[in-house]
């Protein structure tokens, strides 16, 4: 029945390779379909690596919450006790963050600082050493707003406690001692592997395969991880259990990898989750408490749940961009159906009015990101991609941008809503005013952005 969902649902929105794996009941079962290129086409498997993109983030906590428990990193203690060069446009900032306002995203960073520091050994400490260019949006915490130079900084401090490269790092704290030997970093020690490439629509709208491959190293703790379904449904099962490997190894304290899932801040109005944990994003589903995180990276898409009161969880991966989210999604909402009979729906918008509409129509931006809303006399859109200069400098290593898609809003205060059609359909989001009224930013998918202009209209067909 696994097996037939993901091969209907892969050929439907067009995906060239998909993995999917669960754990339920006490027993594995996966559900391949479909190649890892459309160039050099191999068949998919339970070992097939592919990019996991923020999916890397529970990796980058789960080694910082190891040093923890040896006693060598304090959650509270400001990140320049390991980091004293730390330079931010605010000093009080860069004075105030903690560990802790890294791991669960209030730091006040914005989301990405996009640098390509080289590949040497040195990458994250070029990366760290700019951070001084990198926007601030709030005072340490004071709001969560997710970050990437967030966790690529918090991948730096791995690296000064251990005094080993963030890669080796996380090599022997996690991925030996439990026995993920289909996850790397370094492309050294995947290209003699099988592995999945991205595709994205062409101008013509047909999927090519996304070049560059893999970004640059210093993004590593953020999204640089490349795994199979395999070991990250034996990474699952390490979160459910005790904290020890299959081998007996204790790896972590149980005390701690229940601390990773406990609420430690509110998030408002997102389809990522109700709070985050320590990284963890942890969401309420029809009366069951879910603990999970997705990432995305060059046309590949990744989707990791789990469901501690359960035993259960559930891994998707796809390579092709933008279905790979709808893709994934549906995979996470037919296993939770299916195996434990929760069920996951959308929340229905209010009727559209043009006139509340304008009230958000304009262009929001943050570092890298462009969102904007587009209101007309029938509907609201949202267009999101690269800034322009931010694109300019990728080259061929940007992804294309989203079509605008139709938004409503919800029931509620009304400045919350959710994406209606397209790649993103389901996401939710929500403005934000400031204190006289006015809309000054948009939420999407735990990432704000500053409204820079107002009034564009929606180029209605």
């Amino acid at each position: 029945m696994l097996s037939h969902f993901v091969q209907a649902n892969a050929l439907e929105l067009s995906i060239p390779g998909v993995a999917v794996g669960v754990w339920a009941d006490g027993e594995k079962s996966y559900a391949c379909h479909g190649v890892t290129s459309l160039d050099n086409p191999l068949p998919v498997d339970p070992d097939t690596l592919f990019e996991l993109g923020s999916a890397t983030k529970p990796f980058t906590a789960t080694a910082l919450m190891h040093l923890v428990a040896r006693g060598q990193v304090e959650l509270d203690a400001p990140v320049r006790r390991y980091i004293p060069e730390l330079r931010l446009k605010d000093e009080r900032a860069a004075a105030k963050i903690t560990v802790l306002n890294l791991l669960n995203h209030t730091a006040g960073l914005d989301w990405a600082l996009l640098a390509d520091t080289g590949d040497g050994d040195d990458a994250l400490a070029a990366y760290v050493a700019r951070l001084d260019e990198l926007k601030l949006i709030a005072a340490p915490g004071i709001r969560a707003s997710y970050s990437q130079s967030g966790y690529n900084l918090a991948g730096r401090i791995i690296e000064k406690v251990t005094s080993l490269t963030y890669e080796n790092a996380v090599a022997s704290l996690l991925l030996q001692p439990l026995g993920l030997a289909h996850s790397f970093f370094l492309d050294s020690a995947i290209m003699t592997r099988r592995f999945a490439v991205g595709h994205n629509p062409d101008a013509n709208g047909r999927l090519a395969v996304a070049r560059d491959w893999k970004r640059w190293r210093s993004n590593n703790p953020g999204g640089g991880l490349v795994s199979s379904a395999r070991d990250q449904l034996r990474w699952a099962r390490f979160h459910l259990g005790d904290g020890s490997a299959e081998s007996g190894e204790q790896v972590l304290p149980v005390k701690m990898l229940q601390q990773m899932k406990e609420p430690t801040v509110e998030l408002r109005g997102s389809t990522l989750g109700d709070a985050f944990g320590i990284c963890w994003f942890l969401r309420d589903i029809d009366g069951v408490r879910t603990v999970g995180h997705g990432g995305s990276a060059h046309g590949q898409f990744a989707e990791l749940l789990i469901v501690p009161e359960r035993n259960f969880a559930v891994v998707s991966l796809a390579n092709a961009g933008p279905n790979g989210i709808p893709f994934n999604q549906a995979v996470v909402r037919w296993a939770l159906q299916h195996y434990l009979g929760v069920v996951d729906r959308d929340p229905e918008p209010l009727p559209y009015d043009p006139a509340r509409a304008q009230e958000f129509a304009g262009t929001y931006e943050n570092d890298a990101m462009r969102f904007v809303i587009l209101a007309g006399e029938t509907g609201m859109a949202l267009e999101v991609g690269l800034k322009p200069e931010i694109r300019a400098g990728l080259a061929s290593d940007a992804p294309p941008d989203y079509p605008p898609a139709a938004i409503g809003l919800l029931p509620g205060n009304g400045d919350d809503y959710i994406l209606i059609e397209g790649g993103m359909k389901g996401q939710r989001g929500f403005f934000t005013r400031d204190e006289d009224g006015t809309v000054v930013g948009v939420d999407l998918a735990g990432r704000i952005a500053t409204r820079v202009s107002a009034g564009e209209q929606f180029r209605e067909s």
